[in-house]
This record gives C-alpha cells, sequence and structure tokens, in this order.
C-alpha cells in the first residue's frame, strides 16, 4: 500500500471547527473506530505534533499493537500519524469546509505489511477489507456528530 494509499471521505453537517473539536480528542477514536479496540497515550501532550500513543487494533480474528505519533497537526484541517510497529507508513485525517455549515472528512493510509503478514500479497488483500472499515468508521463518526 505504500504505492496507492486508501483514501475514503465522508461530508459531516457541521462546520470544520466543530468536527475538529470532537477529533482532537485520539482517546475518542475509538467511539467511532471499529478497529481501534483501546488507545493509550505515551507522550506527556495528548495533542499536537509530537504526539505518541498506542492503539490496540482488532480486524477479525487479527489483534495488533499499532504505535503512532503525530507527525502534522494544523487546528480544524489536518492530524497526520506515522505508524511503527508490525504493521509501519502514515496516516491522515483532512477536513475542508464544504459549504457553510459543513465539512469533508478525508481519511488517507498508505501502510507497509510485514512478510508473516503477507507483505505486499497481504496489503493487496487487505485494501478492501480496510476501505469497508474504514469507510465504517466515518459513516459512525459522521452519525455521532450530526446527533449531537
Amino acid at each position: 500500500m505504500t504505492k496507492q494509499p486508501i483514501d475514503v471521505a465522508v461530508e459531516i453537517q457541521l462546520p470544520p471547527e466543530q468536527v475538529w473539536d470532537y477529533v482532537k480528542d485520539i482517546k475518542s477514536h475509538t467511539e467511532w473506530m471499529k478497529d481501534a479496540a483501546a488507545i493509550r497515550i505515551t507522550s506527556e501532550s495528548a495533542t499536537g505534533a509530537g504526539t505518541t500513543f498506542e492503539c490496540d487494533t482488532k480486524i477479525g480474528p487479527f489483534k495488533l499493537l499499532d504505535k503512532m505519533e503525530i507527525t502534522e497537526w494544523t487546528d480544524n484541517q489536518v492530524m497526520g500519524v506515522r505508524h511503527e510497529g508490525i504493521v509501519s507508513g502514515w496516516g491522515k485525517f483532512s477536513l475542508t469546509p464544504a459549504g457553510d455549515q459543513a465539512t469533508t472528512f478525508r481519511w488517507a493510509e498508505s501502510l507497509k505489511f510485514p512478510w508473516y503478514l503477507g507483505s505486499r500479497v497481504g496489503q493487496i488483500c487487505a485494501r478492501p477489507v480496510l476501505r469497508w472499515i474504514w469507510n465504517s468508521n466515518l459513516t459512525q463518526l459522521k452519525k455521532k456528530l450530526e446527533g449531537r
């Protein structure tokens, strides 16, 4: 997946500032990400570039510890991460205005799997599953935020 990231998006009927106010709390991601079982902040700060955290990730029978660091942080616009450990790569949330009171929330990820998870073949096979999970996560985020 290092060549072609998975890229999904949803339109949320709230301005970027309100969406950001919720998603900037990294620990809250377990409330809308089906694959994030638990998140533990491992740095002094829980916000901004340099924040590190561990995520217990579960997809079907597969469980792994995903170690991440925030590499990019622009309030109300961008949160970028670097994945380290068993699965490596990068991810990014981007928020852009969609009219006066809406936000396009885009999630892009490029991941590299180790040989024992199928390496390149595992990455290709995982793409449709991960795309489905992340689209479901964004649907959950939209429902959660618009129902507030």
